[in-house]
């Protein structure tokens, strides 16, 4: 991994509220840990996400879990509306990180990340999406994603791609892609099928026939700054 340079801007930060009260958090003392619990809008939130870019992190095997969000820059103001949802849960302000020059490109990426406390409330979806610390597609998925957890995903890992749609599932194994279209067929009535980008690498794409039932699913609960995806 390529060594990042930490950028704090004050004016970066000048759409987060209540930042005073954010700057003064302190240790969580471990009951103040064992009092937090995940309201169940943030579950399915969750659930989109990590089917996305977002990891859960232990940093032992009897540790807690944290959360951690990261986005490009061009993402910033979705990655603030994160932030917005997570806030109570967050252990530190989002910050702003630049790459060393990509030798390939020769350009600087800029990434926003923010990280949560390690807390016993997100345990069990480390214990859902990871298995010896790779991140899977649970068996029980269908029980879990909703259409506001489906809209999360699209957000966090989706894109417009002709007249249909696409995710880039290119880290999961060919089962666990087919478990999910499976899943967006029989919940939500979606028609798809599979892309395949490389040996080993696939994709889900929606077609363009499910693509209104698609918007009409998601359209609700996606960020503005994201409606581009859709449109």
């Amino acid at each position: 991994m390529k060594k990042t340079k930490l950028i704090i801007n004050k004016n970066f930060y000048s759409t987060l509220s209540d930042l005073s009260k954010i700057n003064k958090r302190k240790r969580l003392t471990n009951a103040k840990k064992f009092s937090f619990n995940v309201a169940p809008n943030l579950q399915e939130i969750k659930i989109g996400l990590l089917l996305g870019d977002l990891n859960a992190e232990k940093q032992s095997i009897n540790g807690n879990t944290r959360l951690r969000f990261a986005q490009g820059l061009v993402n910033e103001p979705y990655l603030f509306h994160l932030y917005d949802l997570f806030q109570d849960y967050s252990s530190s302000l989002p910050r702003k990180y630049e790459s060393k020059v990509d030798t390939r490109t020769n350009k600087i990426y800029s990434t926003v990340i923010f990280q949560t406390y390690s807390l016993p409330c997100f345990n069990k979806y480390y214990e859902l999406f990871y298995l010896n610390k790779v991140k899977i597609v649970p068996l029980n998925i269908g029980e879990l994603l909703t259409a506001r957890g489906l809209a999360y995903w699209a957000m966090d890992d989706g894109a417009k791609l002709g007249s249909g749609f696409t995710f880039s599932t290119n880290s999961f194994q060919k089962k666990e892609v087919e478990l999910l279209i499976q899943v967006l067929t029989e919940n939500f009535d979606l028609n798809c099928s599979v892309h395949i980008q490389r040996k080993e690498e696939h994709r889900i794409y929606i077609k363009s026939d499910s693509m209104n039932k698609f918007k009409e699913l998601v359209r609700p609960y996606f960020h503005e700054s994201m409606l581009y995806k859709l449109d």
